[in-house]
């Protein structure tokens, strides 16, 4: 049978982490493995102010290419001493891809200048992880995730071509030849070849896309966490590993912001029953969280938080209700600045959402909005999901704090906060 493995950035993020993969690939030695690799450490933030920096015309674009060269080259010098290392020449072609890119005049479609860019990340990390696991021992093919993944062109967020996907993957991953194939997770390609990539954090995705062609055993996805935890510890103190989630506790954490696990990937591991193994690669050998069909109930109240939000509330000018044409209306805006709902609520003469802020297209959708609505917005907030809350857990987590927008249902609390504390500094 055959599992995939997906090292996200912290796995591979300096030449330490890239020995480690080894130790972890060793373990599963007799084993075939589709291995996924994202960008190493914080590439794609790097690869994400290049773009804005070259895009805006800030001045910024040679020094900060010239930082992510640098991070990169300092991991090759250090995993591979010779310089005469074929390596060395792979990488080379792809900076000075890079360089020349950034060299010309950006087209008007930013989304699509960004997946051109940030997609060359994971193709960094992918060719220096493959030559060392061969150096290593440890024989595998590297493919291009751009030739079997297909995609439409929806830059920055491509959707998946389930069919041809399967075919391109099935053809050049031939199990009966090669025990590993590496390849990069994020990114894809549309039908003309043209790069794309599948969602901020997509690597996951890209993991369960596999899976779900190749009818995996089951996908494990190594992090810097012993399993999936009740809250991120950036946040919260006193955090417990989940032995197990059910497909619908994961997706609902994964859709209200849970890092853990990128929200697309679920659905294509429950389709065909494919286990999701969320696993530490610092301890290998512990059991971590398994994600599978079955519905046992969390036993622990899960929290997600999500900083940087803006509230935006609509109400109409001549106090006549919101109904569903307004709400159509009003949609239709969202959706044409590409923006998510994080939570939403409505009376009859107000509707509230709390959107991720984006400089680029929140003020965009806030400006179109205010031609039909009278609009009022806030920034600099919170939003805290609960699942499977009780009251404790609410005050726990609102104390000094104001509550702005409040939403619940049977298992999940949804609050939109204004920190206290900082408005008194």
């Amino acid at each position: 049978m055959i599992k995939v493995f997906k090292f996200g950035g912290a796995s591979v993020r300096d030449a330490d982490a890239v020995k480690n993969v080894v130790k972890v690939m060793n373990l599963y030695g007799a084993d075939k493995i589709a291995v996924v690799v994202s960008a190493m450490g914080k590439t794609t933030n790097a690869l994400e102010q290049l773009v804005h920096a070259w895009y805006y015309e800030t001045g910024e674009s040679n020094h900060i290419l010239s930082g992510i060269k640098s991070y990169h080259m300092d991991i090759v010098r250090t995993l591979f001493p010779s310089s005469d290392h074929a390596v060395y020449s792979g990488l080379e072609e792809i900076f000075s891809e890079l360089t020349e890119k950034t060299g010309t005049i950006a087209s008007d479609n930013y989304d699509y200048e960004y997946d051109q860019i940030v997609s060359l990340g994971e193709v960094i990390s992918s060719k220096i992880v493959s030559a060392y696991l061969a150096d290593s021992g440890v024989a595998n093919t590297w493919i291009d995730a751009r030739s079997i993944i297909r995609t439409d062109n929806t830059y920055r967020d491509a959707r998946v071509n389930w069919e041809t996907t399967e075919e391109y993957v099935r053809h050049s991953m031939d199990f009966n030849t090669t025990a590993v194939f590496l390849t990069q997770g994020f990114i894809g390609a549309t039908s003309e070849n043209i790069s794309t990539t599948l969602g901020r954090e997509g690597s996951d995705y890209s993991a369960a896309i596999l899976a779900w062609c190749l009818d995996a055993e089951r996908v494990a996805i190594w992090k810097d966490v012993p399993g999936v935890l009740n809250a991120d510890p950036k946040y919260f103190d006193n955090t417990v590993k989940l032995d197990q989630l059910s497909y619908y506790d994961a997706i609902e954490l994964a859709y209200y912001g849970a890092s853990v696990i990128h929200p697309k990937t679920i659905k294509p591991l429950q389709n065909k029953r494919i286990p999701l193994w969320v696993k530490s690669f610092l301890k290998p050998e512990e059991r971590g969280t398994i994600v599978h069909h079955d519905r046992a109930e969390l036993v622990v109240p899960s929290f997600i938080f999500k900083m940087n939000q803006a509230l935006i509330t609509l109400s109409t000018r001549d106090f006549s209700f919101i109904v569903e044409k307004n709400l159509g209306d009003i949609f239709y805006q969202i959706d044409r600045f590409r923006l998510r709902i994080n939570v939403m609520q409505n009376t009859a003469l107000s509707f509230s959402i709390s959107v991720d802020m984006d400089e680029r297209k929140v003020p965009g959708l806030i400006k179109a909005l205010e031609e039909e609505y009278a609009v009022r917005y806030n920034t600099g907030l919170e939003l805290v999901t609960i699942r499977h809350y009780d009251q404790e857990t609410i005050d726990r987590v609102s104390s000094n704090k104001e509550i702005l927008l409040e939403e619940k249902s049977r298992h999940t609390c949804q609050m939109v906060m204004r920190d206290l504390s900082v408005l008194c500094d």
